[in-house]
């Protein structure tokens, strides 16, 4: 749902995408006549917000620029770099509403709500595995939404995306074996790499991985924001008026590559990781720490963890990366479909 507010001089665009509500101020006499022309147009659509274009894009980059030798160099070139900054927003322009279909599909594909998805015991390896498991657990518990849908896929579809990758750079492998053009083979690399980034970039964001994605529910000791703004302030609107790319960047430095033994292991305790920051999240906000309505300059308190954040983001993709390069080089059973 998109609204709009005037405020003084100022547009206020109002956005309201699975329960998350954006503010988006425009100051320029041009930004608020776009404003306006967005709000009457019947054929407006706005994608989601996961760490806004901004954090996705700055984790996308930095992943890419601490890459290891090890890896293709093509992967490390400016033109590289400049690819994976492109798509790392991919996901959320496929949230328009003009493609109905593929926005239903992929929706939950950017969270994953863990303690609903819990009540399933380990999570399973395959999608379709967790869909049948969450549907046993919604017998056990009617009252809850228990359905791939409403828990999210998160993990599942980051891991198909990255085996996707790995996959692919085994084909690069081949192709530099046999002497043969690369440059297609190049081009899928990067566009995979950077569509994995988007998945990887939303389970650093804490309100990812929980049923308090945008607002506190259920009991309430601590008195924590229940209005659905937290999101939205925290991810987008204080990332793009707080945060630069260079300010991550020596957090992703002071750490070395790693080849993981199991993607998806490591990818669920980095989840969990994320998950384990929800409530300091929301004591940041109750703090004013990711800034409000009045001011988007936060505390340097709330600008230190969404850095921490983002830098989570780009060393876990670029381990991914790494880990699938390395991977890739593993010998495989031949193919034998029907």
């Amino acid at each position: 749902m998109v609204g709009g507010l005037l405020l003084g001089s100022e547009i206020c665009v109002v956005v309201i995408v699975r329960g998350y509500t954006f503010l988006m101020r425009t100051f320029t006499r041009t930004a608020r006549l776009s404003a306006v022309l967005l709000l009457l147009s019947p054929l407006a659509t706005l994608p989601a917000f996961g760490w806004g274009s901004d954090g996705h894009r700055i984790i996308n980059r930095l992943a890419g620029a601490a890459l290891p030798a090890e890896v293709p160099a093509f992967l490390r070139t400016p033109a590289a770099l400049d690819a994976l900054d492109y798509y790392g927003p991919e996901p959320d322009r496929w949230r328009s509403q003009a493609e109905p279909e593929l926005n239903a599909a992929q929706a939950p594909e950017h969270f994953i709500d863990l303690e609903y998805a819990d009540l399933v015991g380990p999570l399973p390896r395959r999608r379709y595995d967790y869909i049948r498991a969450l549907a046993v657990a919604q017998a056990t518990h009617p009252d809850l939404p228990l359905t791939a849908e409403k828990v999210g896929l998160q993990p599942y579809v980051a891991i198909e995306v990255y085996e996707r990758l790995q996959s692919a750079l085994r084909d690069y492998r081949e192709l530099v074996a046999a002497k043969q053009d690369t440059k297609p083979s190049e081009a899928e690399i990067l566009f995979l790499a950077g569509w994995l980034g988007h998945y990887v970039a939303d389970g650093s964001m804490p309100l990812h991985t929980t049923i308090q994605y945008n607002g506190w529910t259920g009991p309430n000791p601590h008195g924590y924001t229940t209005e659905h703004h937290i999101h939205g302030q925290f991810e987008s609107v204080f990332v793009a008026a707080n945060v630069k790319a260079g300010d991550v960047a020596p957090l992703v430095a002071a750490t070395k590559p790693v080849a993981l033994k199991d993607v998806f292991a490591d990818y669920l305790a980095y989840l969990r990781r994320s998950n384990t920051l929800v409530e300091q999240a929301y004591q940041l906000e109750k703090q004013g720490a990711f800034g409000g309505a009045e001011s988007t300059a936060g505390t340097t308190a709330g600008k230190a963890f969404v850095d921490q954040q983002l830098a989570a983001g780009a060393i876990e993709l670029r381990d991914m990366i790494y880990t699938a390069w390395i991977k890739s080089a593993d010998p495989v059973p031949a193919y034998h479909g029907n």
